[in-house]
C-alpha cells in the first residue's frame, strides 16, 4: 500500500474497559475510498475500535493517524468523520429537512448553501420529496436513510457505521445493503463499518477485518477470508465449514479423516499436525462409488432453497457436511471426492493446554487459581515454578460447577467431524481447551478438573 493511499493508520492500539482488555495491540491501515468492515461476535472489540477512531474513547496505548497526523488529542467534533449509529438518534420534534440540516445550522452555514446540500444528500439516499415529513412517520429503512444523509451532509472524509442495519427486518436489511454499496461507489469516500453479520460483511466490503477477543484474527478481501481462512475461528465464523484435524506429511500431501489427499499447500514441514478446512460445497458427492476417493452413508438431506444440505458419515466414522444441487436418499452409500485446490490447510494454534504453575509439595501443583493433585515430583521444592501441560482430551468437564476444582462456561465450540473442540473460559478469565464427545451448548456453566495422572510437570529451571 503506497503511503499516499493511506487515510487512517491504526498503530498498536489497546484499550481496557473495567478489568477487561477489550482491544489488544490492533494495527491496520485503511485506504482512501475503501469499504472496510470490522466483523466479529459481540464483545470482540469492533465497536470499541470504531469509537476510538471517532474520538469517543481515548486509547490506553497506541495511536491513530489520519492522513499521516496523530489525531489522538483531537475531539470528535473536530475530526473529519461522521458516525451512523445502530439507533439512529434522530430528533423526533424535527422534520426530515431539519434533522439533516441541524449540524449545518449550528455552524451558521448560509441558508442557500444548506438548501443546496440538503437536497443533494436527499437525492443520494433516495429521499427526495420527503423533507417535510415527520421522522416518526417514516419506516425503519427511511429513518436509516435520513441518519445517513445527516452524516453525509457535513462532507466527511470518512463515514463510520456502527451496525446501522441491525434494527431493520430481513428484507429491508437486504435492500439497504445494496443501497449502501451503491452509495459508497457514488460518493468515493472511506466507509468503516461494524457488524456481526458475516453475510453482510462479505457482500459490502472491499476489506474484512475479522476480530475475536480484542485481537485481529485475519485481514483480507471477502474472497480471501472465505476461501483461505487463517485459523479455526475464522473458518467457523465465516460461513459453514468442515474443520478437521489433519497431518501434513510433506508438501502437497495431507491426511485427514484417515484418508490421504493431494493439496496445494507447502511449507508446513513433514508429519506436522494441522487443521484442515473443506467447505461443504467443495465436496463432490455421487451415487456411483467408482472413482471416488472415499465413500460414506447419507445421514440426513434437507432442501434449503438453492441446494440440499446433507450430513454424510464417512467410511472411517467422520461426519461431513455436504452441499449439492441434487438430493441423495438417506441411508444410501455415496462416493465422495475433494479436489486439491479445495483443501485449505492451516497451522494449529496450539497442540495442548500449557500453563505456568507453582509446586505446593511433591504431589500438588497450583495453577489457574486452583490446586491440583499431580504425579509425584521427587526433589522439587515448595514454590518452585513449573510448566504444566494437559492434553485436550484429558480435561474433565462437569454439569455442575461445584463438582470441579475450577468453574467457568463454554465460550466457543468447533465440531471436528468426530468430536467437539471446546474453549472454556474460567470465572477468573483463563482459557482451557477441551476435546470431547459430549454435546454442550455455548454459555453452559461447567465445573473443570484435571485428573492427576494426566498432568505433566516440567520444572522451568530445567528448560
Amino acid at each position: 500500500m503506497a503511503a499516499s493511499d493511506k487515510i487512517i493508520e491504526i498503530r498498536h492500539l489497546s484499550k481496557t474497559l473495567g478489568n477487561k482488555k477489550v482491544l489488544d495491540d490492533i494495527t491496520i491501515d485503511i485506504r482512501k475510498g475503501e469499504f472496510v468492515t470490522f466483523l466479529g461476535p459481540s464483545g470482540c472489540g469492533k465497536t470499541t475500535t470504531l469509537r476510538l477512531i471517532a474520538g469517543f474513547l481515548a486509547p490506553d496505548e497506541g495511536e491513530i493517524l489520519f492522513e499521516g497526523k496523530d489525531i489522538s488529542g483531537i475531539p470528535p467534533y473536530k475530526r473529519p468523520f461522521n458516525t451512523v449509529f445502530q439507533r439512529y438518534a434522530l430528533f423526533p420534534h424535527l422534520d426530515v429537512y431539519d434533522n439533516i440540516a441541524f449540524g449545518l445550522k449550528l455552524q451558521k452555514v448560509p441558508r442557500e448553501e444548506i438548501n443546496k446540500r440538503v437536497r443533494r444528500v436527499l437525492k443520494m439516499v433516495g429521499m427526495t420529496d420527503y423533507e417535510d415529513r415527520d421522522v416518526d412517520s417514516l419506516s425503519g429503512g427511511q429513518q436509516q436513510r435520513v441518519a445517513i444523509a445527516r452524516a453525509l451532509i457535513n462532507q466527511p472524509k470518512v463515514l463510520l457505521l456502527d451496525e446501522p442495519l441491525a434494527a431493520l427486518d430481513l428484507k429491508m436489511r437486504k435492500d439497504m445493503q445494496i443501497e449502501l454499496k451503491e452509495m459508497h461507489k457514488k460518493l468515493g469516500i472511506t466507509f468503516i463499518y461494524v457488524t456481526h453479520d458475516q453475510e453482510e460483511a462479505l457482500i459490502l466490503s472491499d476489506t474484512v477485518v475479522v476480530m475475536n477477543e480484542g485481537k485481529i484474527q485475519q485481514i483480507g478481501t471477502p474472497t480471501d477470508i472465505y476461501n483461505e481462512p487463517e485459523n479455526c475461528f475464522v473458518a467457523d465464523f465465516i460461513g459453514e465449514s468442515n474443520i478437521l484435524n489433519g497431518k501434513m506429511f510433506a508438501d502437497r500431501k495431507v491426511g485427514f479423516i484417515y484418508h490421504d489427499f493431494d493439496c496445494i499447500d507447502e511449507g508446513f514441514g513433514e508429519n506436522v499436525p494441522v487443521d484442515v478446512v473443506v467447505r461443504p460445497e467443495d465436496i463432490y458427492i455421487m451415487k456411483n462409488t467408482e472413482g471416488a476417493q472415499f465413500t460414506g452413508v447419507v445421514q440426513s438431506c434437507v432442501f434449503q432453497g438453492v441446494h440440499y444440505k446433507m450430513f454424510v458419515e464417512t467410511d472411517t466414522g467422520y461426519e461431513l457436511m455436504v452441499q449439492d444441487y441434487n438430493s441423495f436418499e438417506v441411508g444410501s452409500t455415496v462416493g465422495l471426492v475433494i479436489r486439491p485446490e479445495d483443501i485449505q490447510v492451516m497451522r494449529k494454534e496450539r497442540s495442548l493446554n500449557t500453563f505456568e504453575g507453582e509446586m505446593v509439595d511433591e504431589t500438588h501443583v497450583r495453577f489457574l487459581d486452583g490446586e491440583f493433585e499431580c504425579p509425584r515430583q521427587p526433589g522439587v521444592e515448595k514454590g518452585q515454578k513449573v510448566k504444566v501441560e494437559v492434553d485436550f482430551n484429558r480435561v474433565d468437564l462437569y454439569d455442575h460447577q461445584e463438582e470441579g476444582v475450577l468453574s467457568g462456561f463454554i465460550y466457543f465450540m468447533i465440531y471436528k467431524g468426530n468430536h467437539y473442540h471446546i474453549t472454556v473460559l474460567t470465572d477468573e478469565g483463563h482459557h482451557i481447551w477441551v476435546d470431547t464427545d459430549d454435546v454442550w451448548d455455548k454459555g453452559d456453566q461447567v465445573g473443570i478438573d484435571f485428573p492427576a495422572k494426566h498432568i505433566k510437570i516440567t520444572p522451568l529451571s530445567d528448560e
